[in-house]
């Protein structure tokens, strides 16, 4: 069957009584997520956060339920309750009209709601200018953003944004949080594009979407080990079921990028300019599902799998959203008559989240790219895992949170030695920023002292071993951290202002040192001791 025709059927068979709508909020607006998460960790609200990112439906319902406990707020919270209910109160109010006066909104450059149809439109414009002893250096970037809700079940949302970097800040290597890019040209900087968005179907236990967006898989505080969300956004469709309070299952498809040329896909043409070629890659899939169970109140069990695999279009065994995909694999590629592996590249993660001591959130994520038992009594090979450990305590004194988390990533994890099966998408690492071989020391205090005002102090210690992907040889038996290929050692401020919804005015200063591969996993304007400061402003992300 056609996929396209199967995927529009699965659309089309979803059907529900109940109104529901979903858009998604994308992650890199992290200050409502960081505020769901301190009333969370106060108990105010439960919050399954190991899949981001939320819907503007999901975030406003739970700011309603802030809003309706009877918990006593502190000046600031219900000050930045109130100004994040300007926004997501499109969700919450009943028909808008010119009549309705008592409706508190935000500021929108176009927003129309009636009983059929809702439709929201934003500009997108920011810049950040960066100064240190390289020299100075920035980034810019525009678009726009919108979103629309029909009837009671559909939602669209689209988002353009056009950048440049005067100094290119990321690639495939680096070493850096920062969101991937696949740059025009690498030369005078760098520009790229961005486009975002996606068609949903949503009902009142689930939702069904086809986007081109980013997902990020596991809890954490600085960087995701599952799915990172870091890579250039790509197309996926993806499901949401929550049938009973105690269990939530999600599931996701993705179209990836290669980037590895089929020569015998490519073609030679000669028109009136000349002799040319076009160049096609090979295709390249994601198929990942994670079951959550939430045993009881506010402690969530997470377990899942997925399989990056290289096909002549979507294979219908990995559209089958709870399969165990390694035997699958087994089943339809394995090995050749030969013995030759032919099959594909599958994963295996876990993820624990409590919130049973008040004020306290403790996660931990497995990351499990390779497994053998055999392996747990025999201390000359390892397995290739990662794993993060988090704690964040909130409002022990007001206002006031401690984050402290710890990553570790064994050699050859996120690896893979088929080009066409990497766990990467335009050559970025789907996983954890840091790759495999490599550990992280990452400690934060953050203080809000009025509505959405936050300054932020952090601690960073990062640590890269060899390459052994890049170096060959046997993939078992490699020791974990024998020597130190890179290292980052960094102190950073923070301030930032959300003068109007989406609207921010910040200022940092990183003081960092970067020693060992520099070339490779740093760039430039980064290498060695540095002292930076960056401000800018920005409306939407």
């Amino acid at each position: 069957m056609n996929h396209k025709i199967l995927i529009i059927s699965i659309l089309l068979s979803i059907c529900s009584s109940v109104s529901s709508q979903e858009v998604y909020y994308h992650t890199s607006n992290q200050d409502i997520y960081e505020f769901l998460d301190e009333f969370a960790n106060i108990g105010v609200i439960e919050l399954n956060a190991t899949v981001k990112p939320y819907s503007r439906v999901f975030i406003a319902d739970k700011l309603q339920e802030i809003q309706e406990s009877d918990y006593s707020l502190n000046k600031r919270q219900q000050a930045e309750l109130d100004f994040y209910l300007k926004d997501f109160n499109k969700e919450l109010q009943p028909t808008y009209n010119r009549k309705n006066k008592n409706f508190d909104k935000r500021f929108d450059i176009l927003y129309y709601k009636d009983s059929l149809f809702t439709f929201s439109v934003n500009a997108i414009l920011g810049a950040e200018y960066f100064m240190n002893d390289s020299g100075n250096f920035y980034h810019r970037w525009n678009g726009a953003e919108a979103f629309a809700y029909i009837g009671d079940h559909w939602g669209f949302y689209a988002s353009l944004r056009d950048n440049h970097e005067s100094e290119i800040l990321t690639r495939e290597d680096y070493l850096t949080p920062r969101m991937g890019a696949n740059y025009k040209n690498n030369e005078g900087g760098g520009d790229f594009s961005e486009m975002r968005g996606g068609l949903t179907y949503a009902w009142d236990w689930g939702s069904f979407g086809i986007v081109k967006d980013h997902f990020e898989w596991g809890n954490n505080y600085n960087g995701a080990n599952i799915f990172s969300g870091r890579t250039p956004s790509f197309a996926h469709i993806k499901l949401n079921l929550k049938p009973v309070d105690w269990f939530e299952f999600n599931w996701v498809h993705g179209w990836l990028v290669s980037e590895v040329i089929d020569s015998a896909s490519t073609m030679v043409f000669t028109n009136a300019y000349g002799t040319d070629r076009r160049e096609q890659m090979f295709d390249k899939y994601l198929a990942a599902n994670l079951f959550t169970f939430k045993p009881f109140k506010n402690f969530y069990i997470s377990a899942g799998n997925s399989v990056i695999y290289s096909a002549d279009g979507p294979q219908l065994e990995y559209l089958i959203p709870v399969m165990f995909y390694k035997s699958v694999d087994h089943t339809y590629n394995a090995t050749d008559k030969s013995g030759r592996n032919v099959g594909q590249n599958s994963q295996m993660f876990f993820d624990v989240s409590s919130r049973n001591i008040k004020k306290v959130h403790l996660s931990a994520t497995l990351f499990v790219d390779e497994l053998s038992t055999s392996r747990f009594t025999n201390d000359t090979v390892w397995n290739f895992y990662s794993l993060k450990t988090s704690m964040r305590i909130s409002d022990l004194i007001p206002n006031t949170f401690i984050t402290a988390e710890y990553t570790k990533s064994m050699p050859l994890t996120y690896k893979h030695n088929i080009p066409t099966t990497t766990f990467e998408s335009n050559g970025y690492n789907l996983g954890h920023y840091l790759m495999d071989n490599s550990q992280e020391i990452y400690v934060s205090a953050l203080v809000k002292p009025f509505r959405t005002l936050s300054l932020k102090l952090s601690y960073l210690h990062t640590q890269k071993g060899k390459d052994y992907d890049e170096l060959g040889g046997s993939r078992l038996g490699n020791p974990y951290m024998d020597s130190v290929e890179w290292e980052n050692k960094t102190i950073a401020f923070r301030a930032s202002y959300q003068v109007i919804n989406d609207g921010y005015i910040f200022l940092n200063y990183v003081h960092s040192d970067i020693s060992g591969d520099l070339d490779k996993y740093t760039a430039p304007v980064f290498h060695g001791k540095q002292s930076t400061i960056s401000l800018g402003a920005n409306f939407g992300f």
